[in-house]
């Protein structure tokens, strides 16, 4: 019954190690948590069926009892008895919960928020399998049969990935698994007592047998393999790999290289941008005559490092869609048009460029999804590379009029509670404070914003910035006044927002100037930001704060009007800014604007301005040569042993007691060798031999005496080579002389005999043979393998006599043998 308890809980262990990929869907740990709640109610319930000794199917019902209590407790519908106790009404409300998270899984995106809907289906997915693995495992003895419904949850983060699930999770709920099939393996072995060896050695069960250890060495290299083969065969997946090498694949990517097709998300208040080729990413033809910008991302979360992407939430763009042109205003023109949008094989992402308040799509499927609050069309399971696609679409303009009697918005509701925070910088807020005193409406206040970012006011547009030295990266470009069109976006949104007002950074295309009658052919150089401002009764209405004359394409409206153009020149609409091939000396610095590659999650503003990309090659030059010398430590290792073993012994200068020095007028010397040092070269000569015979692939007897090898030597491997022949009986009879004899042999050429064996043996074998025994010798790497075998034999052994005395240890029999003393 101990063994079955024991297993029992390694069963509900390996289930939630097997539940670790889910972490890659989830944007919190609650659901950890909550797993964690009703795995331990299955294993505490089987755990007490047992204790009963009843049936299996008693167990089963057990089980289900528990985990329903679980769900209960951790979902409650509020008619439950005692807080535990399942109602009709718990049931009704479960069912809810089953088709709420239907619904949500088709309205969120990875990484999901915390859903009841989501958790429920979540924690009773995992406490299902945790009564099929607790079945398999205990009741019916079949661990290898539970690592399919273990399968299972890791099927769910793979169905939802497109690229790859992080290969973490994975190893951690593989280990998991080789838990319980050595702990099925120890169990069995208990059922039949203790084990002995062939000697009468008693062996622990932990001990592994030579055949058990060749299975786990079997198990950990077809694990290594299935995490890292996927990693490195190059079209198997778009995860780890391709983030340290930096390929990152569209949407929430973390590559910072890639080709121009690939776009970022990046609109940070520092460094410089840098494009070296012109490369076309999307064709759109509108029936619009002059349309704002086409847009595919926002950023919205202002953090202390800068703006970042929250995750897109919505309905599937197949779905009705909001329609804005149903809804008059006064003061708002609402005007129907259509698009169709062609993106090329260089524009790679997990969003679709669009044009604001889209009403219908043709031609996308049901993996593509609208938010109708960020106004961004997105996928789980495709990306935006040659897709093709027809959307309706609704333009809005505005008169300051209207904007201007927009109310302010409650300080309770929740978008503005939101899209108002800002980190606590004193002086922009008091720079704001100046700005917007004496303004009484929203619009108003944003104008005298929006306004300030003016040449006027010494602003200017380059993509090289100056490096400021207040620590903030906002302060110092609104110190130094220069640069493009993502710090003018995101410090435009961060002013507004510490005037109260929502405000979030808007990516997309500039209008740019390659047009063909209705079609506009956009480039990585059209690549824009701007700022969306929110309006009471009105909704997200842009204001593009970047000079023109660094935007190709650039387009002003009534509302937000080019600061820097003379009044009379305000356009009404839209104007076309200037070329993409703008002449640089036309203003100071004016550069076309680019945005840089990968769509990543983060738009800081606190890292410093960044320095162009490092080199790769250092880093591929430092991994070769780590890789070469780690290949060559059994090379090396193999030359200190020969050099150390070819070392000559020391002469030994003795005085003759028996001479007379009066013949010779002096004392008599003796020179000769040592015995000790004579018997230890012997050996180690006779070591030399033996590894080279292990490196040229020569048979090696153990059980033979030194003679016997060496006549076997010499009849066999050495037969037309006399020399060498005779060489090899010198190292027998000398290796022969060191073990058996009182005397060793001393006087005679043991190196040079044993390079005249090695060079006739090396001779004697094929070119393969001769390469693998300079750069891998087997003799090291079999002497390393005996070692690490040796330690792991030691450290068994050791944790099974520590083990025996735990077990063995009993205050018990302690207290009562000192109340015997």
């Amino acid at each position: 019954m101990i063994a079955h308890r024991n297993l029992g809980l390694v069963a509900a262990a390996a289930t939630l190690l097997a539940a670790a990929p889910l972490s890659a869907i989830f944007d919190r740990w609650t659901w950890l948590v909550q797993a964690v709640i009703a795995v331990a109610a299955v294993a505490a319930a089987a755990a007490l069926a047992r204790l009963g000794r009843t049936p299996l199917w008693a167990q089963i019902l057990a089980m289900v009892g528990g985990l329903t209590l679980a769900l209960t407790w951790l979902f409650p519908s509020g008619g439950e008895l005692l807080a535990v106790l399942p109602s009709p009404a718990t049931f009704s409300h479960f069912a809810e919960l089953l088709g709420g998270s239907v619904e949500d899984m088709r309205s969120y995106g990875v990484k999901v928020p915390d859903t009841d809907p989501l958790l429920f289906v979540t924690v009773l997915g995992i406490g299902g399998v945790a009564v099929l693995v607790d079945v398999l495992c205990v009741g019916l003895r079949r661990p290898a049969l539970a690592g399919l419904p273990m399968l299972a949850i890791y099927s769910v983060p793979v169905a939802v990935y497109v690229d790859s699930v992080p290969p973490v999770p994975f190893a951690i709920g593989a280990a998991g698994f080789l838990w319980l099939l050595v702990t099925d393996n120890v169990d069995r072995v208990r059922r039949f007592g203790r084990r002995f060896t062939g000697d009468g050695r008693d062996v622990d069960v932990w001990e592994a047998s030579p055949l058990a250890a060749a299975g786990r060495r079997l198990a950990v290299v077809g694990l290594a393999l299935a995490v890292l083969v996927p990693l490195a065969v190059p079209g198997m997946t778009a995860g780890l790999m391709s983030s340290l090498s930096g390929q990152g694949s569209g949407f929430g990517g973390s590559g910072l290289g890639g080709s121009p097709g690939r776009v970022d998300l990046f609109a940070a208040l520092s460094g410089q941008l840098n494009q070296s080729k012109v490369t076309d990413l999307v064709k759109v033809t509108t029936t619009e005559e002059e349309p704002f910008y086409l847009r595919f991302g926002v950023a919205d979360d202002l953090r202390n490092d800068g703006f970042r992407v929250r995750g897109p939430n919505g309905r599937r763009v197949t779905a009705d869609l909001p329609d804005p042109s149903q809804q008059s205003q006064p003061g708002v023109e609402r005007t129907r048009h259509r698009a169709t949008v062609e993106v090329t094989r260089d524009l790679n992402m997990r969003l679709l460029p669009v044009y604001a308040e889209p009403t219908r799509f043709a031609e996308l499927g049901n993996n593509w999804y609208y938010d109708s609050n960020m106004q961004v069309v997105f996928s789980n399971r495709e990306d935006s590379r040659g897709k093709r696609y027809e959307f309706d679409y609704v333009r809005s303009k505005y008169t300051p009029d209207r904007l201007r009697a927009a109310q302010p918005l409650p300080a309770d509701l929740p978008l503005r509670r939101d899209q108002t925070v800002t980190p606590d910088v004193p002086e922009v807020r008091a720079l704001v404070e100046e700005l917007i005193r004496g303004k009484r409406t929203e619009y108003d206040k944003v104008r005298a914003i929006y306004d300030y970012f003016s040449e006027d006011n010494g602003f200017s547009y380059r993509l090289s910035t100056e490096q400021g030295t207040s620590g903030q990266e906002i302060l110092d470009f609104l110190e130094n006044k220069v640069g493009y069109c993502q710090q003018y976006a995101a410090a435009l949104a961060w002013m507004v927002r510490d005037a109260g007002i929502p405000a979030r950074v808007a990516f997309g295309f500039s209008n740019g100037s390659r047009r063909t009658g209705d079609t506009l052919t956009l480039t990585n150089r059209n690549l824009h930001a701007w700022t969306e401002v929110y309006f009471d009764q009105i909704g997200w209405v842009p204001f593009d704060a970047t000079p023109t004359y660094g935007v190709p394409g650039s387009t002003r409206s009534a509302w937000a009007p080019d600061t820097d153009a003379p009044e009379d020149n305000t356009p009404d609409a839209g104007t076309p800014g200037a070329p993409d091939n703008a002449d640089p000396s036309a203003g100071p610095d004016r550069e076309p604007n680019r945005i840089e590659e990968e769509l990543d999650a983060g738009v800081g503003s606190g890292s410093g301005t960044p320095a162009e990309q490092a080199p790769v090659w250092p880093w591929w030059a430092a991994g070769a040569l780590t890789l070469l010398f780690l290949l060559a430590v059994p090379a090396l290792r193999r030359h200190a042993l020969r050099r150390r073993r070819g070392r000559p012994a020391p002469t030994v200068r003795t005085v003759d007691p028996s001479a007379d020095p009066s013949v010779t007028g002096a004392p008599v010397v003796t020179v000769g060798a040592d015995p000790d040092r004579a018997r230890a070269d012997a050996h180690a000569a006779w070591d030399e031999l033996i590894d080279t015979l292990v490196d040229y692939r020569i048979r090696v007897d153990r059980t033979e005496t030194p003679r016997t090898t060496a006549d076997r030597l010499a009849r066999e491997a050495l037969t037309a080579d006399a020399e060498a022949g005779t060489a090899v009986r010198l190292l027998g009879r000398a290796e022969e002389r060191a073990r058996y004899a009182r005397d060793p042999l001393t006087g005679e050429p043991l190196p040079a005999a044993l390079r005249t064996v090695r060079t006739a043996l090396a001779e004697r074998a094929d070119r393969r043979t001769r390469l693998v025994a300079k750069v891998l010798p087997p003799s090291v790497l079999q002497r390393w393998r005996t070692a690490v075998a040796d330690t792991s034999s030691r450290l068994v052994t050791s944790g099974g006599q520590l083990r025996y005395r735990l077990l063995r240890f009993s205050p018990r029999r302690m207290i009562a043998n000192r109340a015997g003393r």
